[in-house]
């Protein structure tokens, strides 16, 4: 069984898909295509179900896929142990949910490039749980998600507290008026794609409020949600600390929530190793070092 095939077998199960999966390895979809084969015929039953969508586990692909994760982030780590010779250098890849990104992280990564030039960072945004699978897959060396997180393979400190508030169009001047001026069945709840724990969140709020049925419109950037909100299109769900730094904040109401809706902590996650390798451990203490770690 070849780690290669394994590790594209990994890419496949994160991304659903020979294309996505390609890209995300920067080769051609055939390469992807004969290695899932190969492996396919190695095992000796089908990993995936192909459909129009894209792929999905089988239940076969289903029980390889933890140590598919583990056996290439295994591999990975061994190889950074053995390059570190504890001066921080190369290749670290972090991930981060895009309203952290927007808000909390320019100073943290701005400072960690300034002490650590010899380091080549790269920033991947994602919901939470495609975050955590990345870790687990070694796809990166660690992530800020929404907490909390329970794993065996997964270590993570709080990075900061995050105050949630539903974010509506500036004419919506309370809750009240919102339930007074929409219909029975809420309005349109503007949210990131599956996976997202605010996603999860208002969807929590909207059961609380009595729309439990409420349409929702997955967006990708976080700009274009509070663009729309703005138009009156619906509602978002955003750390405050996002909604008040948007340019369009005359054209918003923020609604302050009850403490179970509102107060969600950012963890940074990665994998527990038996080696923390230097760009990483830098990376922690730039956490500390810029007074964003939460004491």
């Amino acid at each position: 069984m070849e780690l290669s095939d394994l590790q594209t077998f990994a890419v496949v199960a994160r991304t659903g898909g020979i294309t996505r999966a390609a890209e995300a390895l920067n080769t051609v979809q055939s390469n992807v295509t004969q290695r899932i084969k190969a492996l396919e015929a190695e095992i000796g039953t089908a990993l995936f179900e192909r459909h129009s969508r894209g792929m999905t586990l089988t239940g076969a692909g289903r029980r390889l896929l933890p140590y598919a994760q583990r056996m290439a982030a295994l591999s990975r780590e061994a190889l950074l142990a053995a390059r570190d010779d504890g001066e921080p250098r190369g290749p670290l890849a972090i991930g981060s949910m895009e309203t952290t990104a927007a808000v909390r992280l320019p100073a943290l990564l701005a400072d960690f490039h300034r002490r650590f030039s010899a380091v080549t960072l790269s920033l991947r945004t994602a919901t939470t749980a495609d975050l955590v699978t990345s870790v687990l897959d070694g796809t990166l060396d660690g992530a800020f998600v929404a907490g909390p997180i329970e794993h065996g393979e997964i270590t993570g400190v709080t990075a900061f507290t995050e105050e949630l508030v539903l974010v509506t169009a500036k004419r919506f001047t309370s809750l009240a008026s919102l339930r007074a001026g929409t219909p029975e069945s809420g309005p349109t709840a503007l949210v990131f794609r599956t996976g997202c724990t605010y996603r999860h969140r208002l969807e929590q709020l909207f059961t609380e409020l009595g729309w439990p049925s409420a349409a929702r419109c997955e967006l990708g950037t976080l700009d274009g949600m509070i663009g729309c909100v703005a138009a009156g299109m619906g509602v978002a769900l955003l750390p405050r600390a996002v909604a008040e730094r948007s340019e369009l904040i005359d054209c918003i109401t923020l609604h302050t929530l009850k403490p179970v809706h509102a107060r969600v902590e950012t963890l940074f996650i990665h994998r527990r190793a038996a080696h923390q390798y230097s760009a990483l451990a830098g990376f922690v203490a730039c956490l500390d070092h810029t007074g964003e770690l939460a004491a």
